[in-house]
């Protein structure tokens, strides 16, 4: 009588479940998603979010003081446009 390796079917004693590289494969998976969480969540208790300035009402409004002299706020923008557009010839050596 022929073995059962000879017919090409699976021998009667199989190997634990572990030495099989499929299986490794599938639940890498999970736990690669589930150190990712761990990492994520050390992340996020190791680097708290900053809290909002105290006076964060006072800065907006010396923001929107600064917003409403566009002259002022622009001058150096202005500046170096103009410098810009200078043709060569006249611009000071």
């Amino acid at each position: 009588m022929p073995s059962s390796s000879a017919l090409g079917t699976a021998p009667s004693a199989t190997a634990p479940w572990w030495k099989f590289g499929h299986v490794w494969l599938i639940i890498a998976g999970p736990v690669i998603v589930i150190i990712a969480g761990f990492v994520t969540l050390w992340l996020a208790i190791s680097r708290p979010d900053p809290v909002i300035a105290e006076d964060y009402y006072r800065q907006g409004i010396e923001i929107n003081k600064t917003l409403e002299a566009p002259h002022k706020s622009l001058a150096p923008a202005m500046k170096g446009r103009n410098h810009a557009a200078t043709p060569v010839q006249d611009q000071p050596r």
